[in-house]
């Protein structure tokens, strides 16, 4: 059975914008889809935090999981394929004196980014994203600031999301 795969333009083939559509009896490489979004609440208003040391962050609200490799229980987005991917943190809180809102997003338990904000009254609104490249099994989740809160609620104000850019 003929299959089609798409190279850089150079040759004679049939060219189609800036890939050329290449007829082959071999298999192809299989491309995997993997994107997720979720939020932190599942219905109403949620605040978390303050706690005094840095929580994991379990975003419950699954709007979109392609390939199922976030996992809404434990809040682990675990890579099913080795590859570069791209996530995003936002955070949403209420102004307070003394706490700010912030998260990290974790590979393998190490922060790698922080979506930080404090204001003493209002409301406001953080994120951070990141390119990581992740081998097969390796974990990436959010994690809470210490000593400060976020907030959700039916609005979806804080998400964590992410999606394979390409294989490796």
């Amino acid at each position: 059975q003929s299959k089609h795969h798409r190279k850089p333009c150079g040759g004679s083939e049939e060219r189609r914008g800036r890939f050329v559509i290449v007829e082959t009896s071999s298999s192809s490489l299989q491309l995997k889809k993997v994107a997720f979004s979720a939020s932190l609440s599942t219905s109403g208003r949620e605040v978390i935090g303050p706690f005094n040391t840095q929580t994991p962050l379990v975003f419950r609200y699954v709007v979109t999981n392609i390939g199922n490799a976030y996992n809404p229980n434990t809040g682990f987005f675990i890579a099913p394929v080795r590859g570069v991917y791209h996530f995003e943190i936002h955070v949403f809180g209420i102004g307070h004196p003394t706490q700010g809102s912030g998260a990290y997003l974790v590979k393998n338990g190490q922060n790698v980014v922080l979506a930080y904000e404090h204001q003493t009254s209002g409301i406001g609104k953080s994120s951070n994203g990141v390119a990581l490249l992740l081998e097969v099994g390796e974990v990436v989740f959010g994690r809470l600031f210490e000593n400060s809160r976020i907030l959700d609620n039916g609005n979806r104000h804080s998400t964590f999301s992410g999606h394979l850019m390409f294989t490796m």
